[in-house]
Order: structure tokens, then C-alpha cells, then sequence
């Protein structure tokens, strides 16, 4: 399964954001407070986030940036805030809403915008069924996930279930961090700066060693901000895995082998980190990303990996690759 109909011809940014007006106010538990609109700014409670609430709501204004920005597509998922992890029973409605207004919003964007949705994580049962509905639904492409959800991310329990059925159907997984909050990480924003990247770090990981992609050979997965910590860390895992039971017990592959299996966006803010990430990955699985709205995001996303080397006509085929897409 892949997205229904045609998309725009142009590099394909895997890694943007979208939630509806209608929805701001977050999934049930969500400890933050909701977001808000004041004066057209857009806020997470009391903290502002520095961009328009029209970047984050209005899809006229998305699709503008987009070709502003030189890309042919955008893929847009929920902000991480709205990911419904924090009372994953209660969220179901919340779910529905929003898969179903993304549907119905990417629909009409002549092929600029597709969207991945949101699903639960706690219970295989309402994930199947979630993922059916998307699976069927036009413009949409898959699921943006957490890297670690209930204490457990994708080596065991659900997660890794819901890995399986969305390999299952077809369906295409973005894995995006949502800066769990350590006492150490309160100033600099370094909930952000480090928990972000660990956090992917942790799932990439949990990947590899957890032998998914042996038992899903199908699945696409995509890891955003150019892997976390990961490219630094696979000389460090493969040593465990060859020196240690523990390590090799889950995988019958290196992890550095199944690396080059996982897709990667490249936000990665600095030449000489996504040149490591290019030493290690495969160049078929690296997928351009914006992060778009967000200030961490890259302003230029084309103009920054044009001029580190990479090819256009193979960052739209890569990213029609993740999609599920024959090349344009």
C-alpha cells in the first residue's frame, strides 16, 4: 500500500507538521496544558513557540512554504506534543479526529501535501483498526510515532506489534522524538538539544538489537534528525553485539548491516554530521526533512543537502521510496 493517486514532482520532505485549529487542545492526560492561539502566535501552554499559529493550522499557508521552499512534497504529521501517549485509552476520539481531518485536508492539495497519522501504542486490537482506516484513506501514507512509548519502544510488547501490522498494510512509519523531560535537561533547552536526539537514539537501537526489520523485511522506518546519537554510536554497538550475549541474543544481524535497511531524515544542522550519516546509511534511505515549523527546523532544506553533495532527482526517489511510490 502506498499513497493513493500522484504527488508532485520535487524532493519529497518526509519531516513537517500539522494539527488542526479544532485540535489544539492535545489528546487526553497531556500534561502540557493544550496549545493556544494568542494574537496569532502560537503557544504549549504558557511557552510560546515562535512561529505563526497559521505555519502549524492553516493548509493554504503549508502549502505555500512548501513551494517557497523549492520542495514537490511535503509529508506533515501531528506535532510530537499531540502524540496520545499520556492516556492512550481515552484518546481513541482524539485519534479518529485527527486522522480523519488530515485525510481530508492532504486530499486537496493536488498532490503537495501527504499525510501520516496518529495511532495508539497501548493496545494492538485499536492500532489495527486505525491503521486499516488509514491504510484506505487518500493522501495518506502511514503513521509518526514515538521513540518510546509505556516505558518499552520497539524491541518487544505493542510497539513492536504495531510495527508488524503496519508493515502488514503497507504503511510507512516516522519516528519522531517528544522531549520526555529529565530534571537535568530543565535550562538550556536541552530537553530538546540532547533528549530529542537520545531519544531516537534509543529506538534505532531498540531496532538493530531487537532483530524488527529480520522479522519485518517489508517496514518501512524512518528515523528523524538524521538518527540522534546513532551514526556515532554503530562502531560502539557492533563491538557489543560481537563481544556480548546479551547484545546479539535479539539480532542475527550486525547492527550496522541493518542500519543500512532504516531510513533517515537529514536534519542533521551541521555538513560533517551528515556526512557520517551518509558513511553509514544507505544513500537510497536518506530522506530530505525540514521539521517545518519548529525553530529547530532546517530554513533550507534542498539549498543545505545541494550544496553537501546530494542529488535532487535522488532525494525525490528516495522519498517516493519511503512513500510506498514507483519513482516519478
Amino acid at each position: 500500500m502506498a499513497v493513493h493517486g500522484d504527488i508532485r514532482a520535487g524532493v519529497v520532505d518526509v519531516h513537517a507538521h500539522w494539527l488542526p485549529r479544532e485540535l489544539l487542545a492535545l489528546p487526553p492526560g497531556n500534561p502540557l496544558g493544550g496549545m493556544n492561539d494568542r494574537g496569532g502566535a502560537l503557544f504549549l501552554g504558557d511557552i510560546p513557540l515562535s512561529f505563526p499559529t497559521a505555519a502549524m493550522t492553516d493548509i493554504d499557508t503549508i502549502v505555500a512554504d512548501t513551494h517557497k521552499s523549492g520542495l514537490g512534497v511535503r509529508v506533515v504529521s501531528a506535532p510530537p506534543f499531540a502524540f496520545p501517549v499520556h492516556a492512550p485509552s481515552e484518546a481513541d476520539d482524539y485519534v479518529a479526529a485527527y486522522n480523519q481531518q488530515l485525510a481530508d485536508a492532504v486530499s486537496h492539495t493536488d498532490g503537495t501535501l501527504v499525510g501520516l497519522g496518529l495511532v495508539r501504542l497501548d493496545d494492538v486490537a485499536a492500532a489495527r483498526r486505525e491503521l486499516t482506516r488509514l491504510a484506505g484513506a487518500e493522501g495518506v501514507a502511514g503513521i509518526a510515532v514515538p521513540p518510546v512509548a509505556c516505558g518499552r519502544s520497539y524491541d518487544r510488547g505493542v510497539p513492536r506489534e504495531v510495527l508488524g501490522v503496519a508493515a502488514e498494510l503497507g504503511l510507512s512509519v516516522l519516528v519522531h522524538p517528544m522531549q520526555l523531560p529529565r530534571p537535568e535537561w530543565d535550562h538550556h533547552y536541552l530537553v530538546n538539544l540532547i533528549g530529542n536526539p537520545v531519544e531516537t537514539t534509543t529506538a534505532v537501537a531498540s531496532v538493530l538489537l531487537g532483530g524488527v526489520l529480520e522479522d519485518l523485511p517489508d517496514l518501512r522506518i524512518c528515523f528523524v534528525h538524521g538518527g540522534g546519537c546513532a551514526p556515532s554510536l554503530i562502531g560502539r554497538w557492533g563491538h557489543g553485539w560481537r563481544s556480548r550475549d546479551d547484545v546479539h541474543r535479539g539480532s542475527t544481524r550486525p547492527p550496522a548491516e541493518s542500519f543500512r535497511l532504516l531510513y533517515f531524515d537529514t536534519i542533521t544542522h551541521d555538513p560533517q554530521v551528515l556526512r557520517l550519516l551518509r558513511a553509514h546509511a544507505s544513500l537510497d534511505r536518506i530522506l530530505c526533512g525540514s521539521d517545518y515549523p519548529f525553530d529547530m527546523a532546517q530554513p533550507d532544506p534542498v539549498g543545505f543537502l545541494l550544496d553537501n553533495g546530494m542529488d535532487a532527482a535522488a532525494l525525490e526517489a528516495n522519498g517516493r521510496r519511503f512513500l510506498g511510490m514507483r519513482e516519478a
